[in-house]
């Protein structure tokens, strides 16, 4: 039996915006419980670190009567490229437990912050080609960063069962509505207001992430200056909505300037990895920028999709269909949490 608003709800903080969706398992997979979102004012999360905690508390309190949100229990996520840091490393061959008592010592040399002020997790790829190695996904957060969130989260009411991030949520969601396949590498590329989030999977196995601390708050600055516009009127013109004395064209042209930025950024990070990108996937609030998918195929040469996070999840009749379809990209790091259950890997 399963019981409605048992599972936990994935809940992505992000600095433009918070989503709330929770999914129930049924026999054939899941199908879409809940499914909100709650726009949040400027610079009360700044890369990943929380600057205005009783602010961002009311938001998540009002995001929770908006939603109607019934269960308590939440799964949360951080990002940001100076609280977070995910190393693929080659280790001694061992069992996990052996590893969970040495991953300290194990995790010194690659991790750039004290080891005491971090939270440490692992995850064991498998067996190297040399013998008597393996690859291991090492995951670094600063304490006080997890504490911050958990804090917050609490004072408003939830209780957080599960902290994950932001990239592994995504390669969550992914591994539930794209087939898998062996030869293929896919850059998971989320773009939110203030954060780029990269995760490459090859044949489905995470390989690469790399956060940037770019995203579509360019946008919304350079219109801010072009047209003299407030920071609300701007996020309205950005998301294409009719703004009094400023022509969709004109706004188009300004913001093909911050996108060119953007993409620069997302272009550099896929320099990193050695590899073809057989294609990208994007998610976040700046893929639902008109023609900004079409901008990242033809200046980064790689097809280019949107992340379709709902695509293999049943979405009832009570649910707005367009609507869901229409906001689903920004939808992927809460989901990809929604999935998450505690004591999971």
């Amino acid at each position: 039996m399963f019981f409605s608003g048992r599972s936990p709800v994935g809940l992505d903080i992000g600095s433009g915006f918070l989503k709330a969706v929770q999914l129930k398992d049924t026999k054939g997979g899941y199908e879409l419980e809940l499914f909100d979102t709650l726009p949040l004012p400027p610079e009360l999360i700044v890369d990943g670190s929380i600057i205005d905690s009783l602010r961002l508390v009311d938001s998540l309190k009002e995001l929770s009567r908006k939603a109607r949100i019934k269960t308590r229990d939440v799964a949360i996520s951080i990002a940001g490229h100076s609280s977070v840091i995910i190393k693929r490393v080659s280790l001694p061959d061992m069992s996990e437990e052996e590893l969970s008592e040495s991953i300290k010592f194990e995790a010194e040399q690659y991790i750039p912050f004290d080891i005491e002020d971090v939270n440490l997790d692992f995850q064991i790829l498998g067996p190297k080609e040399e013998p008597g190695q393996m690859d291991v996904i090492l995951v670094a957060v600063k304490r006080d960063i997890i504490n911050e969130y958990i804090s917050v989260v609490k004072e408003a009411g939830f209780n957080c069962q599960v902290v994950d991030v932001n990239s592994f949520a995504l390669e969550n969601i992914y591994e539930i509505n794209y087939e898998i396949e062996s030869d293929k590498n896919t850059a998971i590329v989320n773009i939110g207001a203030s954060t780029i989030n990269m995760n490459i999977l090859k044949g489905g196995v995470s390989v690469f992430t790399r956060d940037s601390a770019v995203g579509s708050n360019l946008h919304t600055e350079v219109l801010q200056r072009e047209f003299n516009l407030t920071y609300e009127v701007a996020e309205r013109l950005k998301r294409g909505e009719p703004v009094e004395n400023v022509s969709p064209q004109d706004a188009m042209s300004v913001m093909d300037l911050a996108s060119d930025e953007i993409i620069g950024e997302v272009s550099r990070s896929l320099e990193y990895f050695h590899e073809e990108i057989n294609e990208v996937i994007l998610s976040g609030g700046c893929s639902l920028i008109k023609e900004f998918p079409r901008l990242v195929a033809g200046k980064i040469g790689v097809e280019t999709k949107v992340m379709q996070p709902f695509k293999n999840i049943r979405i009832p009749k009570k649910f707005d269909v367009t609507y869901i379809e229409e906001m689903a990209p920004m939808a992927a790091v809460a989901a990809g949490l929604a999935l998450r259950r505690p004591g999971d890997r």
